[in-house]
């Protein structure tokens, strides 16, 4: 019987990121979070001074910086040393009033009250046990608090290998859960239904669902450095839900 994945197992993988791809997404992120993640997540974040936002599962920290560069309260979590270190050293040269606490999401410290708005992207589906993530995101909100989370989209998942090997997507698998080895760490695949419906039971209404495309000028210029990016502009690789605590 195959080992089921932990969840500490999965913060040590993450852990193995170095600093010089940190560094290589400063200062809003790799391409596909410039061009299509950060905008619709701001979008759906709206106007954010003044309020109190938990970034879950901040990484080395760029989306929190943005976020207080809009005038937020931010609160960043992280559970990886070296992700959270570097958030942290980024904080003492900006000084922009981030509150980074090292913690995994399902078992979330005092964070000093409800928030208006936590934004997990990118962190669910690398999350072996993700339903106590969630749960714990949702319950930091206040009530009409707005959760936004981001991840790649199950349909799409392995988009940009598969367009490069076929000229075309191809899905043999899509209602069970399966890892997906990456880079420097694993995600896990779980059909749309299972967030959905996991949203739904923690008393969330679902306000948003964005499947951003890129713009075709865009992936043109990229062309020449990433064989297969057209594939973005006709499938989306991400979805990204924006849900109201009830």
């Amino acid at each position: 019987m195959t080992k089921r994945p932990t969840n500490d197992a999965a913060i040590q993988q993450w852990n193995r990121i170095p600093r010089e791809a940190m560094e290589a997404m400063e200062p809003d992120g790799d391409f596909a979070k410039r061009h299509l993640i950060n905008p619709v997540l701001l979008r759906m974040l709206g106007n954010v001074r003044g309020r109190r936002v938990l970034d879950a599962g901040c990484g080395h920290g760029y989306f929190s910086r943005m976020l207080a560069a809009r005038g937020a309260h931010v609160t960043g979590v992280e559970p990886t040393d070296g992700m959270f270190s570097y958030a942290r050293e980024k904080e003492q040269a900006l000084g922009q009033g981030i509150g980074y606490v090292q913690a995994e999401l399902a078992r979330l410290p005092d964070l000093g009250g409800p928030f208006d708005a936590v934004v997990c992207s990118m962190v669910l589906a690398a999350i072996p046990d993700w339903k106590p993530a969630m749960r714990a995101c949702v319950q930091a909100l206040r009530p009409g608090g707005l959760f936004v989370f981001s991840i790649n989209h199950p349909a799409f998942e392995q988009l940009l290998t598969t367009w490069r090997a076929h000229g075309d997507y191809r899905l043999h698998r899509y209602l069970e859960e399966y890892t997906i080895p990456q880079t420097y760490a694993s995600d896990f695949h779980r059909p749309i239904s299972a967030y959905l419906n996991e949203l739904a039971a923690l008393g969330c209404r679902l306000r948003e669902l964005a499947e951003p495309g890129l713009d075709p000028r865009t992936a043109r210029e990229a062309q020449g450095t990433t064989p297969g990016i057209e594939s973005y502009v006709h499938l989306p690789n991400f979805l990204i839900a924006a849900a109201e605590r009830l």
